[in-house]
């Protein structure tokens, strides 16, 4: 279990099929989480690093996802 808190920003990364993940921003910064995730994969300092982070977590090849703030 986290201690940390996501406040009310999100973004969603969508690919050809739909979803395949979100960031989220907490008070340490920004959470990454793949649609099948239980848990966060990581904390990271910037909004740029964790969408590389999220698609580095992708199949090899992936797309860049498209990232909509929700």
């Amino acid at each position: 279990m986290s201690d940390k808190t996501a406040t009310e920003q999100r973004w969603v990364a969508f690919g050809p099929a739909g979803a395949v993940g979100s960031i989220h921003r907490t008070d340490d910064g920004f959470e990454v989480r793949l649609m099948s995730d239980d848990a966060p994969r990581g904390n990271y300092p910037t909004l740029d690093v964790a969408k590389s982070a999220l698609h580095a977590s992708l199949l090899p090849g992936s797309d860049w996802p498209e990232f909509r703030e929700h």
